[in-house]
């Protein structure tokens, strides 16, 4: 065909999307408030290791901090996945290998 050449189809309409991409229809049920409820619990746990001030043997202090830190930003990473047009534009097969 030539460059510029018109067609007889209609012109397809791009979907409409909704603002910053956000759905729910990946989470549903009791999915989307157990993950919310995990960030959630995940936060505290950082916060409540941001309190101790002294600690005699800070090892331990430190693998919680870690630990509770790393679930809190994985579970915001898998809600904005989850939640917005990343999941789509990923592809299913990479967000579950993710």
């Amino acid at each position: 065909t030539e460059k510029g050449a018109r067609t007889t189809e209609p012109g397809a309409k791009a979907p409409r999307r909704r603002p910053f991409g956000f759905t729910l229809r990946r989470l549903r049920g009791w999915r989307l408030p157990a993950k919310v409820v995990q960030a959630i619990f995940s936060f505290v746990a950082v916060l409540c290791e941001e309190i101790v001030d002294d600690c005699s043997t800070c090892g331990g202090l430190y693998f919680f901090e870690f630990i509770s830190c790393s679930a809190f930003l994985l579970s915001l990473l898998i809600l904005c996945v989850y939640c917005t047009d990343l999941y789509e534009s990923l592809g299913e097969e990479k967000v579950q290998k993710l």
